[in-house]
This record gives structure tokens, sequence and C-alpha cells, in this order.
């Protein structure tokens, strides 16, 4: 029987790591079944591009934010020869929104999946119940530790019960003598407290120290060991702020003889030496949302007496006298409780007993037992029925998303307006259209990816913004190299393309100094608002509103302007449609489906029929004439469409193919046609060769976007508007891509 794990693994300092690596070596020949030939290989997660000395066991490594890994790795599965698949499943170490980045890798895979589930949530977002929900429509059976999770998934995920088996956490056959290690450690003469894992706040450890000191004044030999680095995630966000403030109520209460912080991650020879050195184990998380903690499955693994606050494992583990609970956040009870069990020994051991009886049941030989069996079944069940699902976009041809040429064209004044093949035209300076864009391109980044090049990018683009903007609301769109303005007031395009980057961030803010300093401008530009006249212009500026709308819901004066706006559209469109053509104009010019767009941001908002018909028979007749050989032909600027004319094929530019993809992926949002993801893929295709020359406007060695191309071939010249609308579309597939996974949809 030949496994594929896929999770984090050690060296890597992570709980799952830990978990998969004994699993892996738990069903190994001579640890399991001696019937069985079992071997295996691990695919494991790395996290922010860190890398680590794996042993020989992991055969390939997934960077977590970078989603062609992902198909690789399941490329790399198929044709390896495993039988089956075991996947660790926890949010927080796989990319994308709520770990959506798993599921491609999934979708793909052509063997039995079997999935561990570390973390079920009672009260799950949007996001993350979706992406469980499929994982567990994908997985032919469902490892769970506790009867709680369950509960859950058959109430709240709808998973059939049928379809998941209950395997205990497992728990290292490791055994250690209580007094010699005691004094080994030279805590002989000391009563002991203990605490391990990973500290955050939400573990609780203040709940602990509160109540020495009424402890301490009975029995002074006292010591607590917290055991334990920060939390990755808090130290990334918040450094060692929790364990300073631990220190400071350490020295506050006068506990510096007391307490003892070990900020470390041992291996586990050593954590089972403190486990048996303890007297009492106490985990004291604050609140009761833990459906799984591997810290107290190894204490009472061991035969350990514990204390702990109810959540939702320790409640189930600790019943029948495995251990005893006191409620979240008293100090008070747990002080009376450890004093009690100080008090009465026989109690202590009492309780180390009934959980050492336990303990023989979950150690890691036991649980490896119990995973071959589920796979023998899994596997003789036959393989998995891999569900003929029809074309999905395929995430191979997208090439990594790169920031490589944005950072090349961008200074500490703003984004370069042009290039020279891909080398930065400093002589055309900046302007304030592909600013507002650039600015647009890195909210989405990070929003999506959490990409903090990205965030280190938006100050600079709304700082160019800032400086551009007149007294009166209004925009300068040009600026020379040495910071002169060329320009009085610029395009009303330019201005409407501000107000959509500016309405985004309003939505999306990064943090609140960017939503102040993004709010301020975007008001300061109201006035003008109705004073728009052209209809590009009015249409980039109802983006913007339409954003800013969705998360300020309650402000009528804005609505109210994004309907006459919308009005003005539509009332162009009914002055310019007739039989054969329904168009705002008389012609197909640039930019064509930001119209359909901005209406159909716009019906999202208003909930308003003309609206929203206008948007789609508009998108239908754009949709006729650029889409309707299987691939985006888009109007070209060297003679444009008019009525009754020929249409123009040559000097198609990436801004008209970002606005298609953008239009498909806000009509798919509004109306769920799944029809609409088909178009939305085939427009992106077309920077990457699925066009009328058949050539890739996407450079691979630079990472920018040609300017589009002619009659003779592609316009290799690399500027910021094309490089920008090819990763605002990128990552507008990627959106997609997640959203569809997140919905009951399957493409046609």
């Amino acid at each position: 029987m030949k496994i594929a794990y896929i999770a984090t693994y050690t060296p890597r300092e992570c709980g799952i790591g830990t978990f998969t690596n004994n699993l892996f070596k738990s069903m190994l020949p001579g640890n399991s079944n001696p019937n069985m030939e079992n071997k295996g290989f691990v695919i494991a997660l790395n996290d922010n591009d860190l890398t680590y000395k794996y042993p020989e066991e992991v055969k390939l490594t997934i960077r977590q934010d970078y989603q062609e890994d992902y198909l690789k790795a399941v490329k790399y599965i198929n044709l390896s020869g495993a039988d089956v698949c075991i996947l660790q499943h926890e949010f927080g170490i796989f990319g994308g929104q709520s770990g959506v980045y798993i599921l491609p890798l999934l979708h793909r895979l052509q063997i039995p999946l079997i999935v561990t589930l570390h973390t079920i949530l009672k009260k799950p977002s949007y996001n993350e119940k979706a992406v469980l929900k499929e994982i567990c429509k994908m997985a032919q059976k469902i490892v769970v530790m506790t009867h709680k999770a369950i509960e859950f998934l058959t109430t709240i995920y709808d998973v059939p019960e049928e379809k998941i088996a209950l395997i205990e956490h497992g728990v290292p056959d490791i055994h250690f003598c209580p007094e010699k290690v005691k004094r080994e450690f030279k805590l002989e003469n000391k009563k002991v407290l203990f605490t391990f894992g990973f500290i955050g706040r939400s573990k609780g450890i203040e709940t602990v120290i509160k109540a020495l000191p009424a402890v301490v004044q009975k029995y002074p030999e006292l010591i607590y060991i917290v055991l334990g680095k920060t939390h990755p995630n808090v130290l990334r966000h918040s450094g060692e702020e929790y364990r300073i403030s631990l220190l400071r109520l350490v020295k506050n209460l006068q506990l510096e003889d007391h307490v003892v912080f070990l900020n470390e991650f041992i291996d586990e020879q050593d954590l089972f030496k403190y486990l048996y050195a303890c007297d009492i184990y106490i985990t004291p998380y604050l609140n009761e949302a833990q459906i799984t903690s591997g810290t107290l499955s190894y204490a009472v693994g061991v035969g350990a007496a514990v204390l702990s606050t109810p959540y939702w494992h320790a409640a189930e583990l600790l019943a029948n006298g495995r251990g005893r609970l006191f409620d979240f956040n008293d100090s008070d009870e747990l002080a009376k409780t450890l004093t009690e069990l100080f008090d009465k020994p026989e109690e202590r051991n009492e309780l180390k007993k009934n959980a050492g009886e336990h303990g023989k049941k979950t150690s890691w030989p036991t649980t490896g037992e119990k995973y071959l069996a589920l796979i023998e079944k899994t596997v003789k069940e036959k393989s998995r029925v891999i569900s003929h699902r029809e074309p999905e976009p395929d995430l191979f041809l997208l090439p990594p998303f790169s920031l490589a040429h944005i950072n090349r064209l961008t200074d500490d004044t703003g984004i370069i307006q042009h290039a020279k093949f891909g080398i930065p035209n400093l002589k055309e300076g900046y302007c304030l259209d592909d600013n507002s864009r650039a600015l647009l391109m890195v909210l989405m980044a990070y929003r999506q990816m959490k990409d903090m090049r990205a965030l280190e990018l938006s100050p600079i683009y709304l700082s160019y913004m800032h400086y551009m903007q007149n007294a009166n609301g209004t925009f300068r769109n040009f600026l020379s190299f040495n910071r002169n303005f060329l320009d009085e007031i610029g395009s009303e395009d330019s201005f409407g393309r501000t107000i959509w980057a500016l309405g985004y961030l309003l939505g999306n803010a990064p943090n609140d100094a960017y939503y102040q300093s993004g709010k301020l401008i975007f008001f300061n530009a109201s006035p003008n608002f109705e004073k728009l006249k052209s209809i590009r212009g009015i249409a980039n500026t109802m983006i913007g509103i339409s954003y800013y709308l969705k998360s300020n819901p309650a402000d009528d004066s804005m609505t109210e302007r994004l309907r006459n706006l919308a009005n003005v559209l539509v009332n162009h469109y009914k002055e310019n449609q007739s039989s054969g053509w329904k168009w705002f104009e008389s012609l197909l010019a640039y930019d064509n489906g930001i119209l359909p767009l901005a209406l159909l941001h716009s019906a999202e908002i208003l909930n308003d029929e003309k609206i929203t018909q206008t948007a789609i028979d508009s998108m239908n007749f754009l949709t006729e004439h650029t889409l309707k050989d299987n691939y985006l032909s888009i109007i070209g600027n060297e003679k444009w469409y008019k009525k009754e004319h020929e249409r123009s094929v040559y000097a198609q530019q990436p801004i008209d193919a970002m606005a298609m993809v953008l239009m498909y992926h806000q009509a798919f949002f509004v109306t769920k046609d799944r029809d609409f993801l088909n178009k939305l893929y085939t427009s992106f295709l077309w920077f990457l060769g699925e066009n009328d020359l058949r050539m890739s406007l996407y450079d691979f060695e630079t990472k920018g976007c040609c300017d589009g191309f002619e009659s003779y071939g592609v316009n290799r010249n690399q500027g910021a508007e094309s490089s920008l609308a090819y990763l605002i579309s990128h990552l507008t597939v990627l959106q997609a891509y997640e959203e569809f996974h997140n919905s009951d949809l399957k493409l046609v």
C-alpha cells in the first residue's frame, strides 16, 4: 500500500506537522500490520517562502500562497502510483481565502482521499463553510477526533455520518519514571504545574497565574512551567506582546520564583519528560471553540492529572473521571481546585489512573492500526468515483502571479507611465490613470494573497492621488519625472478611474490610515461626480461609488448619485440602440466592457430592473461582436467599429481585455449564470495567446505585459497600463475560481 500525505511536516514547528510525522511513522512496516507492505511519501506545506531541511520521505513541497504549486503536487501524486491520499486539514496552512487553494488539487486527484480534520468551526464564515463542505464532498472518508466533531459535521456541514470515522488523537508511545525526570530537572522538592504548546491570548495562561498566589500561600514549593514559543501568526502580527504581558503579571503578583517560561519548541522525548514530571497539567483556554487539542491528548495519554476549562475537546476527553474542569477565566475556582488536589493526593492519583487507562487506547501504534484499517476499507471499496466535471479554468495555464515588473516601474513618486520593452521610460513621467489602476491592483493582491509587497506599494499610489488633487476636488493627470505638473485638469476617464480605486479602497482598506486618507480624497472629489459628461468617466465613477456603497449601504445621498449616473448611461443606451445595435454610442470604441460593467455593479446596489436589463442587453451585444469564435477578438483602436461599417481588428489593447474579464465576473456575481465564468476565462486567455494573432502578450521573462498588438505583431513595450490590466485580470480569474468553488454551481 502506497500512501501520499499532504500536510505540514517536521522540522517545521507546527502541531499538524508533528501529528503527520507520527502518523507516517506509525504506518511504516514493523510499526503496524505486519502483513501489509506499507510505504509512502509526504507533500509538505511551507509557510511564507520559508524552507526546511526535510527528511527523505518529503518528495515535494507546496508554498502556501502559490497556487501553481498545488497543481504541480497533484500531478506528482497522480503519477506516483499512490493508492490513497491522506490530507491533514487546518484552515491556516493552505493558501487563498479560507484555504481555498487546496480545492483545485483535490478536484484533480485520481485516487481515494481520506481527510483528517483538525478544526471544525461551529460558526464558520461563508467561505470557511463552503471550502470545508467541498473538501468533505470529495473525500471518501473523513477522520475526526471527537464526538462533538461528528455532531458539527452532520448538522452544520451536511456530511453523511457513514462517511465519518472517529479516531482519537494519537499519543507517542514514550514512557519515563516520574521520580527520575523530576530529579533530572531538579524538581524533586517541587509541586509542578505544567502547560505547553504555542502561546497566544486564546490560551488563557493569565488565568493560571492569577490563581497562583492563593495556592502558593499554602504550598510555597509550587512552580508553574509554561513551555512553548509564541504562535508564529501571533508573532508575525503582534510580536511578543502577550508573553511580555504575562511576565508583567508575574512580576506584579510577586511570583517570579514560582513561574518559569521556557520559550522553546522541544522534541517529543524532552516534552514527555516534562509531562511525566508534572503533578498537574492545565489547559486554561478562554473559550469553548476548540474541537481538538493535541496538548490535552498528550497529557491524558501519559496519565497526567489534568485540569482544564470546558472547551469542546476537554469536556469530552476529561469525562468519566479522566480530569477536572473549571470555568473559563475563573482563577478563584482554579485556585480552590488546585489546593484541593494537593490537599488530597488520593484524588489526584485517581485522575492519573483513569487518564492512564484511557491513554493506552490512543498510543500511536494503536492509532496507526486504526488508520490502516480505514485505508484498507476505503481502497477495497474501489477507487473513489472521479466525477466527470465539465471543463474548468485550467490554472496550469496561468503564469505565477508576480509584482516584479510593477516593482521595476514604481519609484517613491508613483508608477512610471511607459516602458521601452521591459525598462521604465522615465522621459514620459507619471499619470493618474496608471497610479489609480496600480492602487486597485495592489489592494486586490493584498486582499486575496496577503502579499506584503502589495501592501507596501499602496501608500505610494495613494499619495500620488492626493498630490494630484486640485482644491476643487478635480485631479491633474500627468506629472513629469522631475515632478512638474503637465496639465491643470486631467481627463474625465482619469477622474473616474481614480474614484474606482478609491471606492475599492473604502470597501477593502487594509488599515484605518489608508481608509481615512482615501475617504478624504474620495469625498473631496464627490461634488464633481454629477458634472461628468464622458460616459466612460461616468462608468468608472459608478464602479467606485458601488464599491463604497457595499460597505456603506446607509449612505442614501451617495445611492441617489449612483442612481442618477446609472440613468445617464441608460439614457445614452436608449438614444443610440436600434434593431441590431444594442449599445450606448453609435460606435464600439475603447474600454467597451466598462459600460455594462458599471451598470452591473449599479444593479447589485440599486436592484433596478431597467438598469439590470440594459446591462445584460449591452453585454450580450458586446459578446456577440467580440467572443463569437470561442476566443476574444477585441475591437481594435485603429478605427474602432462604427455602426454599419467594418470593425477594426488591430491596435487591440489590454485594458479592453481587462474590462471583459471584469464584466463577466460581475455578471456571474449578479446573475449566478455559470456560463459567464467560461466567458471570463476565455477573455483572460487573450493575454496568453488566445487572440487574433495567436501570440502571448504576457512576457514570462520580465513578468510584464506587452502594450497590445498591431497587424505586424505584438507591441513589445510593457507600460504600466498594460501590465496592470493583465495583473488585475489575473487576480480576477483567481477570485472567480475561488467564488466558483465556494458556490454550489458547476461550470458547463
